[in-house]
């Protein structure tokens, strides 16, 4: 049975790259149905999109979306940095599709803001070609833990993340976190928000911050490459899911009927005034 969720927030999918975990993905979302879906940038890599590489199972994941849709689901599509080119039509609404750059929404009478959050980094608004340099070696430092894992799971060893222990352990990237988190933050308060939510860095995190003019709950969705994560808003409350912590719970299949349309009737039936 499907857990009935208010609001669920992913983003950092990076679909069309070696190192999205679509299958995992697809896991998820079957286990939920969201009244509300929000994709928070960085859904499609468009920067490192190859033809020859879009797997069906990402595409699958592309469907799955379009099927929440079908059956009800408010599914708003915030885009970031890796799929900007999606920026040029901000604001538009495809049937029960929305397509923007930033969100605000009501919850319980609080207000949340929503944006990817590739706005506070410099490498991405000023030197562009240097991010993207940056997403081809992050992707292949992802294929490069793939093979390492792959050997330590043959072992009987627990996986291990190379790009978490870099963060972790190189202050630059630790303060970078920081100011990221803090700079959304005071921002979001000076504004009079009790919520803000991001993506764009990849760590998951609940937090309230608090500053001289205010307080507010920095909010980030993490990623689907490496923590496997998503912000869940039920009855009130914000939690972190983790796919790791709850793969064993959750529902292994993979298709349903929804899949056995074409992408194509997938999207008539989004967009069809009826």
């Amino acid at each position: 049975m499907k857990r009935k969720v208010d609001l669920v927030v992913i983003s950092d999918i990076h679909l069309g790259t070696y190192g999205c975990r679509a299958k995992e993905l697809l896991n998820y979302l079957n286990s939920i149905q969201p009244k509300t879906l929000i994709l928070n940038g960085d859904i499609i890599d468009i920067w490192q999109f190859k033809k020859r590489y879009f797997p069906k199972k990402h595409l699958s994941v592309l469907k799955k979306i379009i099927g929440f849709a079908v059956k009800g689901t408010e599914v708003i599509y915030i885009t970031g940095n890796h799929d900007e080119m999606l920026r040029k039509f901000t604001d538009l609404h495809l049937g029960k599709i929305k397509l923007t750059n930033k969100e605000i929404i009501d919850l319980d009478g609080k207000k949340a803001w929503i944006f990817h959050g590739d706005v506070f980094d410099a490498s991405v608004q000023h030197s562009k070609w240097i991010a993207r340099l940056g997403g081809v070696g992050y992707d292949l430092l992802i294929q490069l833990n793939n093979l390492i894992n792959w050997g330590l799971a043959k072992m009987g060893r627990e996986k291990y993340s190379l790009s978490k222990k870099i963060k972790n352990s190189v202050k630059k990237a630790v303060k970078y976190i920081s100011d990221f988190e803090n700079t959304a933050s005071e921002l979001a308060i000076e504004k009079g928000f009790d919520f803000v939510i991001c993506g764009h860095i990849h760590q998951p995190q609940i937090r309230k911050i608090v500053s001289k003019k205010g307080n507010c709950m920095y909010l980030n969705s993490g990623d689907w490459i490496e923590n496997l994560s998503a912000l869940e808003y039920h009855k009130g409350k914000w939690s972190i899911f983790s796919y790791e912590e709850n793969k064993e719970k959750l529902n292994q299949k993979e298709e349903e009927e929804i899949f056995e349309l074409s992408l194509e009737q997938l999207i008539s039936s989004v967009t069809s005034p009826n």
